[in-house]
């Protein structure tokens, strides 16, 4: 018998006993104790194992390392048991979903059952069991990729890190319809989305919520404790380590609310654009925020192409990618952190580079506020989701402190520095038509 057959068996018959039993064990051992022992060594826990009753949808939000990745596997691989039965994966990339869902050490073919066989198709991107059940990769970021399809499962894995995920969601559920109940799973670690939250107050969708410490059993000693020690008490670890949805914080400059309400589609009259550059320190974060400015006199953030953990060299190279694709009519880069190297670096890349050297007399959160107002004021629209660049613009609060996540806001700098060039600084008396 499979490890997650064993304990779902185990977990039966505890839930079988009289309450009073089942309150005695809890009571003299704890919960998490009892847990584990159902479990057994190496076997899913029961938080892992999918919920009893009738459901359509069923959410795990939880932090990292609680085996979230682990848990849809398992499921997917017991319901395809059945044989002939179709299975949508979906990741926030394709080649996350590969790397992860499939061949990930938690992933379909880590944990495929003794006895049976599975033939992985990289390059059809395809899934395919010996007894004709069938699984195929699709990317968050794709929603229309799922139009067509027809599945009687489907797994979507970090789906609030999905680049279009309401539209990914949307779909997948339409594709959903395949056998007399069709479900889906969806795996993340959560993100304040107002979308997300609309959609774990349906009905039919159940929510299983947890912690990595949950897990820690199964990580590295020291593991958990060094992160809690790093983390704890950070909106990073909240939403990271406990699984927790943040919302704003007192004193934040910028408000979930107030960026969604800010959000809009990219216009075809962009009259100016714009890639602001915040170089990192010491090996950090390299801000590569890309906005324009559209007919109207609205600002739109068009896309964050950050890069971290690079090399001069690297960062120099992803913004000049940037400012090539946007067709960027300025770089603007702040050069605190390693002066006129800065500019000289990406000089090294593309010699024509139009750039603009800017100092930072102030510091980031004071330097954020006047753009914060022109969001406030609806100038500054974000065509897309970009989670990491808006959590650190809540993450920005009055009086000059920035809470996280990370240590510095290096993506919400490289805004501020791209809509002060569009909306604070001078601008062409006469702009141009340019077309995308």
């Amino acid at each position: 018998m499979a490890k997650g057959k064993l304990a779902a068996s185990l977990l039966e018959k505890f839930r079988a006993l009289p309450r009073d039993v089942q309150r005695h064990w809890l009571n003299r051992y704890g919960e998490d104790a009892v847990l584990a022992m159902l479990a057994g060594a190496g076997a899913l826990r029961p938080p892992q194992l999918a919920p009893a009753g009738d459901w359509g949808i069923w959410v795990i939000l939880a932090g990292r390392g609680f085996g979230k990745t682990r848990a849809g596997a398992q499921w997917v691989h017991d319901l395809a048991a059945a044989g002939g039965r179709r299975f949508a994966l979906v990741a926030p990339s394709l080649d996350a979903a590969r790397a992860v869902m499939v061949e990930g050490e938690s992933g379909l073919l880590a944990l495929l059952p003794p006895g049976q066989r599975l033939s992985w198709q990289p390059a059809s991107k395809r899934l395919i069991w010996c007894n004709g059940s069938e699984a195929r990769l699709y990317s968050g970021a794709e929603p229309d990729g799922l139009r067509g399809g027809q599945f009687d499962y489907a797994w979507g894995d970090e789906f609030a890190h999905w680049a279009h995920g309401e539209e990914t969601v949307m779909n997948l559920r339409m594709a959903t319809r395949l056998g007399p109940a069709p479900r889906i799973m969806l795996t993340t670690t959560p993100l304040p989305l107002n979308w997300l939250k609309a959609l774990l107050a349906e009905p039919g969708v159940v929510v299983t919520r947890g912690r990595t410490r949950d897990n820690e059993r199964n990580l590295p000693k020291g593991f958990v404790g060094a992160l809690e020690r790093r983390f704890g008490g950070s909106i990073t670890g909240r939403q990271e380590l406990e699984g927790e949805i943040v919302e704003d914080l007192d004193g934040a400059l910028w408000t979930r609310a107030l960026i969604d309400r800010q959000r809009g589609q990219r216009p075809a009259d962009l009259v100016r654009v714009v890639v602001g550059v915040d170089p990192p320190a010491g090996g950090g974060t390299c801000g590569i925020i890309v906005a324009a400015l559209a007919g109207d006199g609205r600002a739109f953030v068009l896309a964050d192409a950050s890069i971290a953990a690079a090399r001069p060299e690297d960062w120099a190279r992803a913004v000049v990618a940037a400012a090539d694709k946007w067709q960027a009519d300025r770089v603007v880069a702040e050069v605190n952190q390693g002066g006129a190297m800065v500019t000289a670096m990406l000089k090294s890349v593309d010699a024509a580079l139009p750039i603009t050297a800017v100092r930072a007399a102030r510091g980031k959160v004071a330097r954020a506020e006047p753009v914060a107002a022109l969001y406030a004021e609806g100038r500054v629209c974000h065509a897309g989701v970009f989670p990491a660049l808006e959590d650190e613009l809540c993450g920005l609060l009055v009086g000059g402190r920035y809470a996280g996540p990370g240590a510095s806001p290096d993506r919400a700098d490289a805004a501020v520095w791209a809509l002060t060039a569009l909306l604070l600084g001078d601008r062409p008396a006469v702009p141009g038509i340019r077309e995308l």
